[in-house]
């Protein structure tokens, strides 16, 4: 796994910028989030940049754009084939997720567009449900390039910034400490998800009548 991931990471520059676009792009227009996290990518694009083999500028600005124009793709998808598209056998197992989205994009608008992008799954299928729902999209357009920007400026700075900041550790306490390092950040930041996670499920439960 680790030689897979340096072949990728040492790619060149332009293809870097175009697996890292095409995974992003598809994650919303084509639902590929079930199968490749976008954010997974635009992460390792900014891993990649840290080591100099592509441009954080351009990574940045790639992942902004395929996240803003994949949304918007998927947003019409969802407006011209609708409740036939919730029908598909890749939903089959996501049900009460898909109701916890579509009760969230109902009470929270252009908002819930905004904060899906967060989440893996919503970042995936909210694009659609607001097409499908019949938004205005010059209702979603705003909370869709809004949330591409911030999400997509921030996952691949968090890439950059997380590989520089390992290579530091590793030349000054040495690799296996900061093995260690990793580990427990790691731990932490999915501890603080599933706490995420949880608040935000108990958030959209409809209110005891």
């Amino acid at each position: 796994m680790s030689a897979v991931l340096d072949n990728i990471l040492g790619a060149p520059g332009w293809i870097v910028y175009l697996v890292v676009g095409l995974v992003v792009f598809a994650e919303d227009a084509l639902f590929v989030g079930f199968v490749v996290p976008g954010e997974t990518v635009a992460i390792l694009g900014g891993v990649a940049a840290s080591r100099g083999h592509a441009s954080v500028l351009v990574v940045a600005i790639v992942v902004v754009t395929a996240a803003i124009v994949g949304d918007s793709v998927g947003y019409e998808v969802g407006k011209h084939w609708g409740t036939r598209l919730l029908d598909l056998r890749v939903f089959a197992k996501h049900r009460e997720r898909l109701q916890t989205a579509q009760t969230l994009l109902a009470r929270r608008g252009g908002v819930a567009v905004l904060l899906g992008r967060w989440v893996a799954f919503f970042r995936a299928v909210m694009p659609a449900l607001a097409g499908a729902a019949k938004m205005p999209y010059r209702m979603f357009l705003p909370f869709n390039a809004a949330g591409g920007i911030v999400w997509g400026t921030v996952v691949v700075l968090v890439g950059y910034l997380a590989a520089n900041s390992y290579a530091q550790v590793e030349r000054t306490i040495g690799r296996d400490a900061a093995l260690i390092a990793l580990v427990v950040v790691l731990a932490l930041v999915a501890v603080w998800q599933v706490r995420r996670r949880r608040a935000a499920a108990a958030r959209t439960e409809p209110d005891a009548s």
